[in-house]
């Protein structure tokens, strides 16, 4: 079985470039959005402590089944350790086979900044080049390149609550080409801005967009709301735009939705991509993407770097399952 480690993942990102693996990342997200029928979907398992949260996200299609362990806890930086951290594995349809197991904290990060960029293709104004980002943690600089691929983005508005964490985004996107600007608040940061994406840590209901602060045409990518009790955006705000998600059984109980009433409607964005129903009508609609990740878009990137490892033939090759001369003799394994 093939192992991929921090080290490999970052191995494979360099070898194509991040601006390319996010294209590539998000066409595959594509085709996998747009064959949404022929996969087994359930809302993630979660079990939850004071602490946090720990989950199981299950998937498959008809070649691969894929799944996700990832944790959720925000007083990790307290302890030097990440607020998410994850682990995936592929396995073969066929046979049942596990074919690779993969670190997924950076791989998680990837994707979840590739499916914001996915949407904003379809929700946003196609001359969007401003992007505020209300929250410059651990996710912050993904979403920035992955909606520079997408789109051309001039100028990147912030606002964090930790001024040191506005310092770590800031050194590690100056090198880029973006106008940077620093906000003293997230009223401030979304001052014209063209598409606004929420990405704090606290599982906590909180209003950091209210109505009043968002413009026509923007669109808001709601990526922080992501757990049961915890929101980004007032309920008013939601009742006022166009909200399009993941998948409903899920995004009911963890997203922005879960404030709003049963019968609320919401577009599943797999039905904007397989042209089932409209993204954006026009340029003064206020589009959300009320995101919470969902197990397909996992199944998306193990996959991706599973056909990356293989062609750079980075990673390598652990014996997790015995490997006999007779199936059945299972016991000689041991002798």
């Amino acid at each position: 079985m093939l192992v991929l480690d921090v080290y490999d993942i970052n191995k494979i990102v360099q070898k194509i470039g991040i601006r390319d693996f996010f294209t590539r990342l998000i066409a595959v997200l594509e085709s996998d959005f747009k064959n949404w029928d022929n996969f087994d979907k359930m809302p993630r398992i979660a079990t939850h402590f004071p602490y946090g949260v720990l989950e199981l996200m299950p998937t498959s299609d008809k070649e691969y089944y894929g799944y996700k362990y990832v944790t959720g806890h925000p007083r990790n930086p307290k302890f030097n350790k990440t607020t998410v951290m994850a682990t995936g594995q592929l396995s073969t349809i066929e046979t049942g086979e596990p074919v690779m197991i993969s670190e997924m904290t950076i791989l998680t990060a990837l994707r979840t900044a590739a499916t914001s960029a996915m949407a904003g293709k379809y929700l946003a104004r196609k001359d969007s080049h401003v992007l505020c980002l209300i929250g410059t943690g651990a996710q912050s600089e993904f979403q920035a390149l992955a909606f520079d691929t997408v789109f051309d983005i001039e100028e990147i508005r912030y606002f964090d609550i930790d001024k040191n964490a506005m310092d770590k985004f800031e050194k590690n996107i100056s090198k880029y080409d973006f106008k940077l600007t620093r906000c003293e608040s997230a009223k401030d940061a979304v001052k014209g801005a063209d598409i606004v994406t929420t990405i704090t840590a606290d599982k906590k209901n909180q209003t950091i967009l209210t109505k009043d602060m968002i413009e026509k045409g923007v669109f808001i990518n709601g990526v922080g709301g992501d757990c049961p009790g915890k929101t980004e955006m007032s309920a008013e705000l939601v009742a006022n735009t166009s909200v399009f998600i993941e998948y409903y059984p899920q995004t009911k109980i963890e997203g922005e939705i879960q404030q709003m009433s049963d019968d609320f409607k919401t577009t599943e964005l797999h039905e904007v991509l397989k042209g089932l129903k409209p993204g954006r009508k026009d340029s003064d609609e206020i589009t959300l993407f009320d995101s919470v990740g969902f197990a397909i878009e996992d199944f998306s990137v193990l996959k991706l770097a599973y056909e990356l490892a293989k062609e750079y033939q980075i990673g390598r090759d652990l014996e997790l399952i015995p490997v006999m001369d007779d199936p059945k003799n299972l016991f000689k394994s041991l002798t």
